[in-house]
């Protein structure tokens, strides 16, 4: 390998290492054309030899590629998003790929600008949890450029685009039924999302993809049964989450069972029920969605749906990695199951 004092080796001084022309080293290190396995090994050899670095700006000349993807997420401060971007990571670096990281904050105007950005890049390919069902022009755009584009978390009707995504109506379906199969007879659905108008209005107010297909299964499930059911928007942090259970609780009829849409939201109901002096698993059940830690080592624990989000990054950077590599594939949606862990927050019935 070459001291630090030295001339970073050029293809070149590969070839020679290797006993091969310059033209067949820069096919193997460049990744396009064919060449034997034991004449790809000794260049490969010979390059980790000399410390040979890429030329990402002539390869990308070269293969018309960059070998970087972008991945634009709704909040990478929320566990579900960093363990899914995780897993994206492992399988994309697995693969060749280096990543570009943009948060939109569930905010429409900065994932348009996250994606523009992202094409300035000339990145080959972009992963993203789309901040609205409904405003999605950007994408379509990337896509109409020739950009792969795989959704994640969030499926969007109309958008044939590779998705992956956890069963989130079956998820919302079945804990509703076991709530009430255990005595429930007033539930509450919490969401940090807000509706377009303000008011929630119905599932369709809801932009986000993965929580109107929750809120819709909620609701009907609860219809169908007979049972109270209200939607809470607008749980984004502690004091807005407190504001709006206190105001529930307070009620003549409160809930006697409270479903949070991520594990955020969650703690921030548990906390808000413990400080008013409610007994959790008692006076009122909680389940959230995501398996965070905190939910373990909580006083009971925490009820959740367990979702598997680094499978679902690894399942997602694998259908880009699939879609750059033949570009005619048709559009794919990957529905990952997920698991009910009933714990002590919610009553036996």
């Amino acid at each position: 390998m070459k001291d630090g004092n030295s001339k970073l080796a050029s293809v070149a001084d590969v070839a020679r290492a290797a006993g091969v022309a310059k033209a067949t080293a820069a096919r193997v290190l460049g990744g396009y054309g064919v060449v034997s396995t034991k004449t790809r090994e000794a260049v490969e050899a010979a390059a980790l030899k000399l410390g040979y670095r890429p030329n990402e700006l002539a390869r990308s000349m070269t293969t018309g590629r960059t070998g970087t993807v972008g991945v634009v997420v709704g909040d990478i401060g929320n566990p579900f998003f960093s363990l899914a971007v995780r897993g994206i990571s492992d399988r994309l670096r697995a693969a060749g790929f280096g990543v570009i990281l943009a948060n939109s904050g569930e905010e429409v105007e900065e994932e348009r600008a996250a994606i523009r950005g992202l094409l300035a890049w000339r990145v080959d390919g972009i992963i993203v949890s789309p901040a609205s069902v409904t405003d999605t022009a950007h994408i379509a755009e990337a896509m109409a450029a020739g950009v792969a584009v795989t959704l994640l978390d969030r499926e969007v009707a109309g958008l044939s685009a590779d998705c992956a995504t956890t069963d989130d109506t079956g998820a919302a379906q079945s804990v509703t039924e076991e709530l009430i199969r255990r005595g429930h007879r007033n539930l509450a659905y919490v969401t940090s999302s807000l509706p377009d108008e303000g008011q929630f209005l119905g599932p369709q107010s809801i932009r986000t993809g993965a929580v109107r297909k929750r809120i819709e299964a909620f609701l009907a499930t609860c219809s169908r049964r007979a049972t109270v059911a209200r939607v809470l928007t607008g749980a984004s942090g502690d004091a807005a989450t407190a504001q709006l259970i206190r105001a529930a609780m307070a009620e003549p009829d409160p809930p006697d069972a409270i479903i949070a849409s991520d594990s955020l939201v969650g703690i921030s109901v548990y906390r808000t029920l413990r400080e008013r002096g409610l007994r959790i698993g008692r006076d009122v059940s909680l389940v959230t969605f995501y398996d965070a830690d905190w939910t373990q080592v909580t006083e009971p624990p925490v009820a959740v749906v367990s979702q598997p989000a680094l499978d679902m990054g690894e399942v997602a950077a694998g259908l880009l990695v699939e879609r750059l590599a033949k570009s005619d594939l048709p559009a794919r949606h990957v529905a990952i199951p997920t698991t009910l862990l009933w714990r002590g927050s919610v009553r036996a019935g």
